[in-house]
């Protein structure tokens, strides 16, 4: 399952973030980096998901 919210979130990171935690504070902080870049949106998503 970690493997599909990786790739959502490479394609869409609030989506794989949201698939993580839900409507949380990690969530909307990785809508704010994936609006001043994808690249910063991205790095985060993948962090939230390989931690847990």
């Amino acid at each position: 399952m970690d493997i599909v919210r990786i790739i959502c979130a490479i394609i869409l990171p609030p989506l794989g973030t949201f698939l993580e935690v839900g409507l949380s504070r990690q969530f909307w902080l990785n809508v704010l980096l994936t609006l001043l870049g994808y690249i910063p949106g991205i790095v985060h998503a993948v962090y939230i998901i390989a931690r847990r």
